[in-house]
């Protein structure tokens, strides 16, 4: 990868967490008093703040550690045992942000918005859900690779030995 790729995303990253912190900092506070306006019980609103901050969390966390990730494909460290902290993460906040979906239907379903909405929110969770799982079987292609590479450096060793 080159150097200018990781450079751009590490710049959409960087303002990908700066809108972030400001989602968390000014709009979910605006929601907080629209949903009073609007007579939403405190209950209510509390479970749909903390559903919405919580999913910007997720994607705070996804981000810092594709920021990680990056850092080593820069150093050309990234097949590396390294990596799977991270993208063990990565596969836990995709997972959480796939709860927290299905958790906002469930929330907005007893008298809310139109059942097909909520079957929509919860289609949307599945296929987040989908998302984790196609992260996984990219982890077992990293682990797959790191294994052939260790198998590569033994085999060049031993010719080298015997040449």
């Amino acid at each position: 990868m080159h150097g200018v790729t990781i450079a751009v995303l590490k710049v959409v990253i960087a303002l990908s967490l700066a809108g972030s912190l400001f989602v968390q900092l000014v709009m979910l506070p605006l929601v907080w008093n629209d949903l009073a306006d609007a007579g939403t019980p405190a209950p209510g609103r509390i479970v749909f703040i903390v559903i919405f901050a919580a999913g910007i969390l997720t994607l705070q966390v996804f981000a810092v550690c594709v920021w990680r990730l990056l850092t080593l494909v820069r150093r050309g460290a990234v097949f590396s045992v390294r990596s799977f902290r991270y993208i063990d993460i990565i596969i836990g906040a995709i997972t959480a942000a796939s709860v927290l979906t299905f958790a906002l239907a469930v929330a907005l379903a007893p008298g809310g918005p139109a059942p097909g909405l909520v079957a929509l929110i919860c289609g949307g969770a599945f296929t987040i859900a989908g998302v984790a799982l196609l992260v996984v079987v990219m982890r077992r292609l990293l682990a797959q690779a790191i294994e052939r590479d260790a198998e590569a450096q033994t085999l060049r060793a031993e010719l080298d030995e015997v040449v």
